[in-house]
This record gives structure tokens, C-alpha cells and sequence, in this order.
């Protein structure tokens, strides 16, 4: 007898007097004994799959289990393949950030969303910057207007205690 996964019960595990069976060409064959559709699973050298538990009789389907269990990770399989994971890829800026640097990274904040990935803006106040955080608003207000055509503002400006973040993501 094979392993059970996912509460499918299969051949002997099935204990219930009478079910509905179907056929492996997807034909009825009507409510029968347990005993009399395990043999006539076996008789076709197949498994007796119990699909529809909560049914009354349970409907059960004679099909080979080991490739039913096999095309149903080769599906999963296929799905995770075309999922796609988007990550928050990190910026950090300083209110006193210089021209040069500032295209910089706004060139990296281009990739990153051209890639499909997010992307988190943090201005970063150290020691007196603090009282002048407006200058780091405007900085990172420059920042999304540089961005404008390939990004959209997922997340305005907060500050959480000396930093000022916002996150950036893909426009579709």
C-alpha cells in the first residue's frame, strides 16, 4: 500500500459498506460494495481513489495514484515556476546629499523598478539635521518627481523616529 497525502484515502483505507465508483474512462459504474470496486481497481491494476469524501454515498474514482500524486507536483511545480517574488530593494539618502550621488541612486531606484521590484526610499536625519526635515521631504518630492514615469507612490512619506521613508513601486 502506497503513503496517503493531502486526506485522500486510497484501496483498504476506505471504510465505508457501499460507494459511488467511476470508471478511469471518467464513466459511471453506480454505487457498489467496497468489496466489489477494490476488485475491480485491482482487476484493472489500479487504485480505488476516494474524491468526494462529504458525498453520501463517497464517490470514489479507480485511477493509477501514483501518477495522479506525480501530475499534481508537476503542477505545483509549473505554478511556483511562473510566480513571481517582488523584493523591497533599499535606498538610503541624507538631507545633505550632493547632485552626483542623488542621480545615482535615483538611476539604481530606476532599475530596481524597471526589474518589478519595490523600492524604499529612507532619508536618514543625523544629529541637528533633524530640525529641518523639510529639506528632506523636498529631497525625496525630487526623488519621486524623477521617477514619475516609471514608478507610482505605494506608500507616502512617514517618519519613524530619525528617518524619513517612503516606498516606491512599479508602474504598470
Amino acid at each position: 500500500m502506497r503513503p496517503i497525502s493531502k486526506g485522500l484515502r486510497v484501496n483498504e483505507r476506505i471504510r465505508i459498506k457501499e460507494v459511488r465508483v467511476i470508471s478511469p474512462d471518467g464513466t459511471q459504474l453506480g454505487v457498489l460494495p467496497i468489496e466489489q470496486a477494490l476488485q475491480t481497481a485491482y482487476g484493472l491494476h489500479m487504485d480505488l481513489v476516494e474524491v468526494a469524501p462529504e458525498a453520501r454515498p463517497p464517490v470514489c474514482r479507480i485511477m493509477d495514484y501514483g501518477k495522479y500524486r506525480y501530475e499534481q507536483s508537476k503542477k505545483a511545480r509549473e505554478a511556483k515556476k511562473k510566480q513571481t517574488i517582488i523584493e523591497l530593494k533599499e535606498i538610503k539618502l541624507r538631507p545633505k546629499t550632493e547632485e552626483h550621488d542623488f542621480q545615482f541612486k535615483v538611476r539604481h531606484a530606476d532599475r530596481f523598478l524597471k526589474e518589478g521590484n519595490k523600492a524604499k526610499i529612507t532619508m536618514m536625519f543625523r544629529g541637528r539635521e533633524v530640525i529641518r526635515m523639510d529639506r528632506g521631504r523636498a529631497l525625496l518630492n525630487r526623488f519621486v518627481e524623477a521617477l514619475k514615469d516609471v514608478a507610482v507612490v505605494e506608500q507616502q512619506t512617514k517618519v519613524e523616529g530619525r528617518n524619513m521613508t517612503m516606498i516606491l513601486a512599479p508602474k504598470h
